[in-house]
């Protein structure tokens, strides 16, 4: 699984992003938000050089937990997890260098 196009309503629950194996991004955010769509060509570019890491690409806003689990208040967030844990994240990731630093970190 590589770069996730769309933001997904239907999310896993953060017990089973916890007990993902590997390199894995969530990114929180929605389709009408201008920050995410700016963001994304940046976030394509940078998966392109880490495709073997997973991407969950999760729609957030009022009335969804997950974000707020991860203490999430701007969008897009990139929360960059290997094995289950926290290793860095980006709020409004303004290059894909950036983007790709943090991808080496957990691929």
């Amino acid at each position: 699984m590589a770069f996730a196009k769309n933001y997904s309503p239907d999310s896993p629950t953060r017990e089973e992003l916890d007990q993902l194996s590997g390199p894995l991004v969530v990114e929180f955010g929605t389709g009408w938000c201008g920050y995410c769509r700016a963001a994304q060509p940046l976030i394509a570019e940078a998966f392109e050089r880490h495709q073997a890491v997973q991407h969950h690409k999760i729609e957030d806003g009022k009335g969804r937990r997950l974000g707020r689990t991860f203490g999430v208040k701007l969008w897009p967030t990139l929360v960059f997890m290997r094995d289950g844990e926290e290793v860095s994240r980006l709020v409004r990731p303004g290059s894909s260098e950036e983007i790709a630093r943090a991808l080496a970190q957990i691929h």
